[in-house]
């Protein structure tokens, strides 16, 4: 062109040069382009790759194979899709064939050697996922799956299939705005942080650029392995731990006035219900105790909100545990219309939190079993742990005080079915590989947990997946020297005494128990109102 506009002359043409640009593009473009379909269409796969089939050839399905082929120094090579859509058999997606449908792939795996299947349908359902991982399970395969939705598909997303995947459980979304909103710039105290609720609530509230973060637990070990994590993901998370008890009134009180809390998650409690039943006093010195310890600093060093961990067990109580959260529960709503709103979240268990039924099936089918059932009735709610901590932020923005909220936790799950799948998706066959033995309900147990009364008066909030509770407790007047009674004899270590007092306030409570019942059903009478 610089020749073109400097000569005197014009021996060639404008088009001329024109067409010369436009050739030197398509030819240094089109060699580029030739090279790269060339090697992924054409070049064998490399030796030491494991040869992998693609359930799902959607879009989800199109950006993985698309990674794979971007990433060719990684371990993975697609040798097809598989799809029940018969509109994409034989279809060629970037060179990859759709080779048959999901009941094929035995046959699919055998014939092409096929190490890895990878489930690339984030929308698959529960029922969907068993389904695969039922035709998968007499195949001498890895099943793996990329849960992720949205615009970008990375090879790190992909993961083992986990129990969450196989159950049936609506996504839950979360208003990120309000939450961010209502933590931005908040000092918060975080008591129970080291474990599983605890904790995740402190990973959550970290990306909403908190003013202050305050750990504090019990346990040590819990704090030192979460400081660490924090201190690696989120370096500019400004937070301090503290190891102290919450029945501990004197440093509670020390620690909020230093703190000057705005909000307070308390999430410390005890819960486990066979050992709260050999435990009682001590249940209810820390589950009640501890809250009331919190409340009263809340209260007296001007904390704005307070929200209280309950659980599903709180509602008509067969256990010590259950009971005592429910005292707690009561308590707070007789503090309603203070400076300090005080709610509680109520939900049920937790996919994996330390010491849930889960991980001790894990145990035991590592061990070889036998895997331990209490009753092949029991059926619980199930959640995953960073889904309920999503709905537990949620709640405490939309509490204006005194409210219970109740987490819809889904379909319940027999406890039975959870069993098999986890045997399913070890790779062993239940009742064969591994034997499922029944042991029957302990004390405190029952066999239908409920997350809702239904004298509560119940009603769904804004957010389709909380409800929310009012005026379920006592008045301040009666719930107040209740209390007092409660944890004297707690405190005394009188557990005939504790229990009749605990069936005072919580007069809903019916204890499973043989050595409890006759003492709380003796307490039914002179209840709170």
């Amino acid at each position: 062109m610089a020749v073109f506009a400097l000569a005197r002359t014009r021996p060639y043409s404008i088009s001329v040069f024109v067409l010369d640009w436009a050739l030197c593009i398509l030819l240094l473009g089109g060699v580029r382009f030739g090279i790269r379909t060339f090697r992924e269409t054409f070049l064998p796969m490399r030796r030491g790759r494991k040869r992998v089939v693609i359930v799902g050839a959607g879009d989800a399905g199109e950006m993985l194979l698309r990674e794979m082929k971007r990433h060719q120094h990684l371990s993975y090579d697609a040798v097809g899709f598989v799809d029940d859509d018969p509109r994409k058999r034989n279809a060629k997606i970037h060179g990859v064939r759709v080779i048959g449908r999901i009941d094929e792939l035995a046959a699919i795996v055998e014939r092409e050697g096929v190490e890895d299947v990878i489930v690339s349908i984030p929308s698959a359902s529960g029922r969907e996922m068993e389904r695969i991982l039922e035709i998968c399970r007499n195949i001498p395969i890895r099943l793996r799956h990329l849960p992720s939705e949205g615009d970008i598909v990375r090879l790190t997303q992909i993961r083992d299939v986990e129990l969450e995947d196989l159950l049936e459980r609506e996504p839950v979304h979360l208003d990120v705005d309000s939450v961010r909103e209502a933590h931005r710039g908040k000092r918060i105290l975080v008591t129970g942080a080291g474990g599983s609720i605890g904790s995740e609530i402190v990973r959550q509230i970290a990306a909403f650029e908190p003013g202050q973060v305050c750990l504090l637990d019990w346990s040590e070990n819990a704090l030192f392995f979460l400081e660490r994590e924090l201190l690696d993901r989120y370096p500019a998370l400004p937070f301090s731990v503290v190891v102290a008890d919450i029945q501990d009134a004197g440093r509670m009180d020390q620690l909020f006035a230093e703190g000057r809390f705005d909000r307070v998650y308390h999430a410390a409690a005890f819960k486990h219900v066979p050992l709260m039943e050999q435990n009682p006093c001590e249940a209810v010195k820390n589950n009640l105790g501890g809250t009331r310890i919190l409340a009263r600093c809340a209260l007296r060093h001007g904390t704005s909100r307070f929200l209280l961990i309950s659980s599903d067990k709180a509602v008509r109580p067969t256990s010590v545990m259950g009971a005592s959260k429910r005292a707690a529960e009561v308590l707070l709503e007789s503090l309603a219309g203070g400076t300090t709103q005080f709610v509680s979240v109520r939900f049920g268990n937790v996919l994996g939190s330390q010491g849930s039924v889960v991980p001790l099936f894990k145990k035991q089918i590592a061990a070889g079993g036998p895997v331990t059932v209490t009753d092949r009735r029991v059926v619980r709610f199930f959640m995953t742990i960073p889904e309920a901590v999503q709905l537990v932020l949620e709640a405490a923005t939309l509490g204006r005080g005194g409210e219970v909220f109740v987490l819809d936790m889904g379909k319940p799950v027999k406890i039975d079915d959870l069993a098999r799948r986890l045997i399913k998706l070890s790779g062993f066959r239940p009742d064969e590989d591994i034997a499922i033995r029944y042991v029957g309900l302990r004390p405190g147990e029952k066999l239908f947990e409920e997350l809702l009364n239904e004298e509560g008066g119940a009603r769904r909030t804004e957010h389709q997946k909380i409800w929310v509770l009012h005026g379920t407790g006592g008045d301040k007047a009666a719930v107040e020297p209740a209390v007092d009674d409660l944890l004297g004899a707690a405190c005394r270590g009188d557990r005939d005494a504790t229990l009749r007092a605990l069936r005072g306030l919580v007069p809903d409570f019916h204890s499973t128990n043989p050595e409890f019942s006759p003492l709380t059903v003796e307490a039914a009478r002179g209840t709170v109102p």
